[in-house]
């Protein structure tokens, strides 16, 4: 890796921000012209309820239940609602091992949805990033740079249709299934872009699945089908970026990375579930059965093949998961809790003389969360959680019984101004993540952030593997 001398640093980051500017500045004047004709703001969900959406129309706004307006949209196509979404800007430096700039992205999320008549809707989205950091610093590799400094990816893109009780989503989409805060337990459906590790927003992280859905609604009951022909697998970057999930190297061991082995796609491979759902005397219960291809890879270990070497190669194995989610609110308390049983994924284990470095290990996560809607503007989040792996091999990284607590305290300072901690921590050991944050609302439809990312650990920890990647950054987006 190279790092320059402070003066070139400057110099770049100038070139950086002009370059950076200049792009975010055009997107921002497209997005104002749009934002004349449609005022909405966008709202952003947070990491503990981004995704969910109480019914179809509530997702696309067509809650106007009066009957003369209804008469008169009988019969016709809204042939879209114009573009909505936000553009934002991006910065990060890292703070350790020698401090570089990690991130400069400029980020444009835009999307537009309509009804074509007859009870069918539709929606497009579309996401292009574009990174100066690996264009203006030689910090990374080639293979790093060539993956995360320009990118399109395809958002939600599906038609919706309506069959009196039953509705039916065809195409790119979201479907999250868990919502705690800060990790994911019982959302185990949508893939994740992992470059970044668990730090962007979770709406921002999650890969839509190409998905066929069907749900039935009846009274406070909820029944959902879901096939997913051609899976999305979790993104965990190149080997050299910063957040890549680097396995296990003895002293005086070479290690080399394979590429990654996707599944074909096949019918055998597709992922499918069920999911049911009833609310109860305020009691907002779930469960689900879910079979798929691991949207998390596991790396399997050739010590073989080239003596005095570990050859690692990410795949992605065949497992069973059920599990359930319940919610109840006790006015200003509100309780949450999940639990997803896994069946047939495999683990890492430091045997040396194991043929190919994994196991298999039935699990158990679970977790249960209190949210606190306290007096001045105060929320706080207070949730312990657990992984027991049955059948236990000693020789795993993890212990028997992984225990973890996490702690939210969120304050709004002023109307426009609020600040934010989130606490992650093990409690088998000293194995935590910091994440403190401003965020200041200027403007309507504009938002300032400030914070900071701090890892610390033991170098096989959770967390505390990326204990040299410490970071600060900001953030300024504009939503439309």
């Amino acid at each position: 890796m190279k790092s320059n001398s402070n003066r070139t640093n400057a110099s770049n980051y100038c070139t950086a921000i002009k370059k950076t500017g200049c792009l975010a500045i055009l997107l921002l004047m497209t997005a104002s012209s749009s934002a004349q004709t449609n005022s909405a703001s966008y709202l952003v969900a947070s990491n503990s309820s981004e995704g969910k959406t109480d019914s179809r129309d509530a997702l696309f706004g067509d809650l106007d239940d009066d009957p003369l307006k209804d008469a008169l949209k009988a019969d016709k196509t809204d042939r879209g609602k114009g573009v909505r979404g936000f553009i934002q800007v991006e910065i990060a430096r890292a703070t350790e091992g020698p401090s570089h700039w990690s991130k400069m992205i400029t980020r444009a999320d835009l999307s537009s949805q309509g009804n074509l008549g007859g009870g069918i809707k539709w929606k497009a989205g579309v996401r292009v990033d574009y990174d100066a950091a690996y264009s203006l610093y030689e910090y990374y590799s080639g293979n790093v740079a060539k993956d995360q400094r320009f990118n399109v990816y395809l958002r939600e893109n599906y038609l919706d249709l309506g069959a009196g009780a039953w509705e039916f989503r065809l195409g790119k989409q979201h479907v999250v299934w868990g919502e705690m805060v800060g990790m994911f337990f019982a959302d185990v459906v949508s893939a994740r872009d992992m470059r970044e590790f668990i730090l962007p927003e979770f709406d921002m992280m999650r890969i839509p699945q190409w998905a066929a859905r069907a749900e039935y609604f009846h009274d406070d009951f909820h029944a959902e089908l879901l096939w997913i022909p051609v899976a999305s697998y979790d993104n965990i970057g190149k080997p050299g970026a910063e957040f890549y999930p680097y396995q296990i190297q003895p002293p005086g061991v070479n290690v080399v990375y394979k590429n990654e082995d996707i599944p074909s796609r096949k019918l055998g491979n597709s992922n499918y579930g069920l999911r049911l759902s009833a609310l109860k005397n305020g009691w907002d219960i779930s469960g689900f059965a879910y079979s798929s291809m691991d949207i998390a890879p596991t790396f399997y270990r050739d010590a073989v093949s080239v003596p005095g070497a570990y050859i690692y190669e990410a795949r992605h194995d065949r497992i069973h998961q059920y599990g359930g989610t319940v919610t109840k609110d006790f006015g200003n308390i509100v309780l949450k809790g999940e639990a997803v049983y896994t069946r047939g994924r495999q683990f890492t284990v430091l045997r040396v003389s194991d043929s190919n470095g994994v196991v298999p290990q039935n699990t158990l996560d679970w977790a249960l969360g209190l949210d606190f809607n306290l007096p001045a503007d105060t929320r706080f989040n207070v949730q312990f959680f657990q992984r027991q792996h049955y059948s236990y091999d000693p020789d795993l990284i993890a212990d028997e019984r992984e225990n973890g607590l996490s702690l939210l305290l969120n304050y709004k300072l002023t109307d426009k101004l609020e600040a934010q901690a989130l606490w992650i921590s093990s409690l088998n050991r000293t194995d935590w993540l910091f994440r403190p944050r401003v965020t200041w609302n200027f403007e309507r439809n504009w938002r300032l952030s400030v914070g900071a990312d701090v890892f610390k650990g033991p170098p096989l920890g959770l967390f505390g593997r990326y204990d040299g990647q410490d970071r600060v950054y900001s953030e300024v987006r504009y939503s439309f």
